[in-house]
């Protein structure tokens, strides 16, 4: 099957000991006498979740690593890479385990079945994966993994940060896993271009910013995306937003409002976003633009746009300002941008404000009122000489609803706020909120404790644009669910 391992089949009958490290086999063949077939986890007294996840991971000894090195030296030395290539990943890994089997063998090492299968494990990772970065990339719940240097890798789970034991051998292994996670979608990150925004294969965001700028070795950071995509629904259960508020978030994605989802960084704004938009209908040809794609539209028609870094001569970039004002060519019915963050808040705006309604965008802030200043803030900083009246114009002819995200210190995630932005009062721009969240305070875990409020308004001002697309009864039933709760719960006490 490899070109190395061909070559030398005719030393197939020779003694073992005058033998290379190199199977002379067929990818279908067995393991060689004397070493033990890879046991189950139930064999091994390890439950799945267990080999799922680092945390509480035995460290690995200095001894390890020598090993390791060795046996994945004599590796490379035997294998043909580019024939690797060729072979679908469980193949490959199989043909691996095979070589790796018969290393160990030739060079009598003695090991037992778990530091066996263990160290099998990581060789595999280290050539066809991520290396050390698997165990953490397949569990599903694991939001966030920094790695700090080779020595500290840190994840966050259910809203907290926990340290774990992935370790790498060193930085040089840690930037080439940085390098070949970048190269997946045609990036580079080295000492002349040492930042870098990339995505994983399944749309999980990475930032990997290199030595000189990161003084401790290269930090890498991925907000990984769950395998099950979250609806509404789901999000009702788990508390970031009630029955009643997700049926108008339904509404407001159905009846095209232009949305704007705010919120701080991992509050959750780009999974919101992700929700809103399930209730697009399949006829409506979507715009996506991103830095790195990660968007997960389950539309038909969608078209997928992404900016690019400038070369190493500082030319070809292609900014987000750049692909919103291409998608008004481009024939779109909603544009929707991932993250909102310099001058293209105005081509944006422009978008909603000239046949575009429906389209949304992410940004940082803190709240509603916030959120507002920090796009206002933005245009300015884009150069525009414009009257603050004009802007504020723009935006309350442009922008419908507010939906403000947030992660709260027990590392729960909120919707907070629905705001409508109403109008404009002297040079003030108006809104109301339809739902807030109070915090009520925490119980005896520490979790906070708070509910999700209707603020009583019967008629939005989406009200007309609800009717117009048949939603109105819709809408009418949940504001009405919504304060019949907030009734009883106070006659409740």
């Amino acid at each position: 099957m490899f070109g190395k391992r061909t070559s030398q089949s005719a030393t197939q009958n020779q003694p073992a000991a005058a033998a290379k490290p190199v199977a002379a086999k067929p990818v279908a063949t067995r393991l060689p006498p004397g070493v033990a077939p890879k046991p189950t986890a139930a064999q091994r007294g390890i439950s799945p979740q267990s080999t799922a996840g680092p945390v509480g991971e035995a460290h690995r000894s200095e001894e390890y690593y020598i090993t390791k090195g060795m046996i994945f030296g004599a590796l490379i030395e035997a294998i043909d890479l580019s024939q690797l290539s060729r072979l679908d990943p469980e193949s490959a890994r199989e043909e691996i385990r095979d070589i790796v089997n018969e290393i160990i063998s030739i060079k009598n090492l003695v090991m037992s079945i778990s530091e066996q299968e263990d160290l099998l494990d990581d060789i595999c990772n280290d050539v066809l994966g991520f290396g050390p970065l698997e165990p953490l990339l397949a569990r599903d719940d694991i939001a966030d993994i920094m790695v700090n240097g080779c020595n500290r890798t840190y994840i966050e789970v259910g809203g907290k940060i926990q340290l774990t034991n992935v370790r790498f051998k060193d930085n040089t292994q840690l930037m080439n896993i940085c390098q070949r996670i970048v190269s997946q979608v045609g990036r580079r990150v080295d000492e002349a271009s040492p930042i870098c925004d990339a995505r994983l294969l399944d749309g999980s965001r990475v930032n990997v910013i290199a030595p000189p700028l990161a003084i401790d070795g290269p930090t890498l950071t991925i907000r990984k995306f769950r395998r099950e995509k979250l609806t509404l629904d789901q999000l009702v259960r788990y508390g970031s937003i009630t029955a009643e508020g997700a049926e108008i978030l339904k509404v407001i994605g159905r009846v095209r409002c232009n949305v704007v989802i705010s919120g701080g960084t991992g509050s959750g704004k780009t999974t919101l976003l992700n929700c809103i938009t399930n209730y697009i209908d399949d006829d409506e040809r979507i715009i996506t633009c991103e830095d790195a794609a990660e968007l997960q539209l389950q539309q038909p028609h969608v078209v997928r746009l992404e900016t690019r870094p400038p070369s190493l001569e500082g030319t070809g970039a292609i900014t987000m300002r750049d692909l919103v004002r291409n998608c008004l060519r481009m024939r779109p019915e909603r544009i929707i941008v991932g993250e909102v963050r310099g001058p293209e808040a105005i081509d944006l705006l422009q978008a909603m404000n000239t046949g575009h309604d429906g389209s949304m965008g992410t940004l940082h802030a803190n709240s509603p009122r916030e959120a507002l200043s920090r796009i206002e803030s933005m245009i300015t900083m884009g150069g525009y000489s414009l009257p603050a009246r004009t802007i504020r114009e723009m935006l309350v002819s442009s922008i419908d609803v507010i939906i403000q995200a947030a992660r709260l210190r027990d590392g729960s995630r909120r919707i907070t706020h629905i705001t409508e932005v109403t109008g404009l009062e002297g040079d003030v721009v108006t809104t109301q909120d339809l739902f807030v969240y109070e915090i009520l305070g925490e119980d005896a875990q520490g979790r906070l404790v708070g509910r999700h409020r209707s603020t009583g308004i019967g008629r939005p001002r989406f009200w007309d644009r609800a009717r117009y697309y048949n939603e109105e009864e819709r809408l009418a039933a949940a504001l009405d669910a919504a304060e019949i709760r907030d009734g009883a719960r106070v006659l409740g006490g």
